[in-house]
């Protein structure tokens, strides 16, 4: 399958490049425009139908970076909630083998046709015994093996992660997608993080996580409560301040999981969130969930401080280096450092509001990916932060789409454990409401 994409899309180009060489200038911009727009149809075909890896990658290049041509990025959106799918008698098979009975009789009613199908498995909605609306994700037949595939083919896979981000050195990004793709595929594991995250969050004003039904689980079948919202593209729709709330609310979500729970979704895409009204996320889909210990995140906790909030140029290339960022001892400047990594912080340089562009979320992407900055011979992404930098990438994209406005130094500094400040705007103050009671309940130790 990877070599009949490879020879569709080649094999494209090499038919239509003649007519390019001599074409005018205006019949090869229109021929070119045709020619993205069938070649992304046919790599969003074929990573639909591939699923696991390689879909990832399309995944993630379908919000990454805005500077892709719109008929590409078009195409490949269908990947983030959208796939094709598998028979109702494959997935009913699966529902037996996993469950012991047909989902007819499993289920007090069920769907045989599924309402979203992604890399790994595609859900169905039904209703339990006990009258308990629910979404039920099954796993793809086979998918472990294709997966296991994907990742045998790491050059096809470096090429890929290198046309969508060039400058990119993808090998940690690759193998820690690796690990975290064969860690997705045990939904008891996926189950055990969105418990993780559900107990966190239980009874956040605007946060929600689906609850597990643990009793319909098991390694290939993930039953969760069903929930309603609007996606993505419809709050784009939205006017701009249920936008900006909405996006307080993922940038929220985001840090706060990182620097308070260890741990966040791995898998941001935005086919993942669901939208209310007034800044309310439902966030789905815990299979790819990277968690930290306190010591991974010092070096980032001590970068933000020396760049933001206590500027010292070399404490600040010294967290760097202890991070892996930067090769210690590189024969650059200090303040060549700063300079390179000073963007990554502009969203919280200021203290006052800063609305994200998409053309300032490219910008950040460039910066990350830029092959040609003195210090691209000496920096790195180290294995433990390449699901973090997709994070972080990931979210300024989303945020750029929305063109998001807000102070977000001050949001930040909420929730940096070194800085704990006072809530800055009404959703902080519901937050830290929603926080003080949470710790009341939080067991003594002795």
């Amino acid at each position: 399958m990877l070599a009949r994409l490879a020879l569709r899309i080649g094999g494209r180009y090499a038919a239509r490049s003649p007519r390019l060489i001599f074409a005018s200038v205006e019949r090869r911009k229109d021929l070119r425009h045709d020619l993205a727009l069938r070649t992304a149809e046919d790599v969003a075909e074929e990573l639909g139908s591939m699923k696991g890896a390689l879909m990832k990658l399309g995944q993630m290049a379908s919000y990454i970076d805005e500077d892709m041509p719109e008929t590409f990025r078009t195409a490949m959106a269908r990947l983030q909630h959208t796939a094709p799918p598998m028979s109702a008698d494959l997935a009913s098979a699966v529902i037996v083998e996993e469950l012991g009975d047909a989902p007819e009789k499993v289920f007090a009613r069920w769907d045989p046709l599924p309402f979203a199908a992604a890399s790994i498995g595609q859900v169905h909605r039904a209703i339990t015994r006990d009258g308990r609306a629910v979404a039920v994700k099954v796993q793809y037949p086979g998918i472990a093996r294709s997966i296991t595939s994907d990742l045998r083919n790491v050059g096809l896979l470096r090429k890929i992660a290198a046309a969508a981000f060039p400058g990119l050195d993808a090998q940690s990004l690759i193998e820690e997608l690796g690990e975290r793709l064969k860690e997705e595929l045990d939904y008891k594991l996926e189950a055990e993080n969105q418990d993780l995250f559900a107990r966190y969050y239980e009874g956040h004003p605007f946060v929600h996580i689906p609850e597990v039904v643990r009793e319909l689980s098991t390694e290939r079948v993930l039953t969760s409560e069903l929930l309603v919202g609007k996606r993505f593209e419809e709050l784009q729709g939205w006017d701009q301040h249920e936008r900006d709330l909405a996006a307080e609310t993922i940038y929220r979500f985001v840090f706060r999981s990182l620097y308070r729970l260890l741990a966040f979704n791995g898998d941001p895409h935005p086919g993942n969130y669901l939208f209310e009204g007034g800044g309310r996320v439902s966030f789905l889909d815990f299979g790819l969930t990277k968690h930290f210990i306190a010591s991974d995140l010092t070096p980032l906790v001590d970068g933000a401080r020396f760049m933001v909030v206590e500027p010292d140029a070399e404490k600040f290339r010294a967290a760097m280096e202890r991070a892996g960022f930067l090769r210690a001892g590189a024969p650059v400047s200090t303040q060549a450092v700063v300079d390179r990594f000073r963007q990554f912080y502009g969203t919280v340089s200021r203290d006052a509001p800063v609305t994200i562009t998409p053309a300032a979320a490219s910008a950040i992407v460039k910066r990350f990916f830029d092959a040609r900055s003195p210090l691209a011979p000496y920096s790195d992404v180290p294995r433990n932060y390449a699901i973090l930098q997709r994070i972080n990438l990931g979210l300024y994209a989303v945020l750029g789409s929305l063109n998001a406005t807000a102070n977000w130094r001050r949001i930040t500094e909420e929730i940096w454990p070194f800085v704990n400040a006072p809530p800055s705007t009404p959703m902080g103050v519901a937050e830290a409401r929603w926080e003080a009671q949470r710790r009341q309940k939080e067991p003594v130790s002795a």
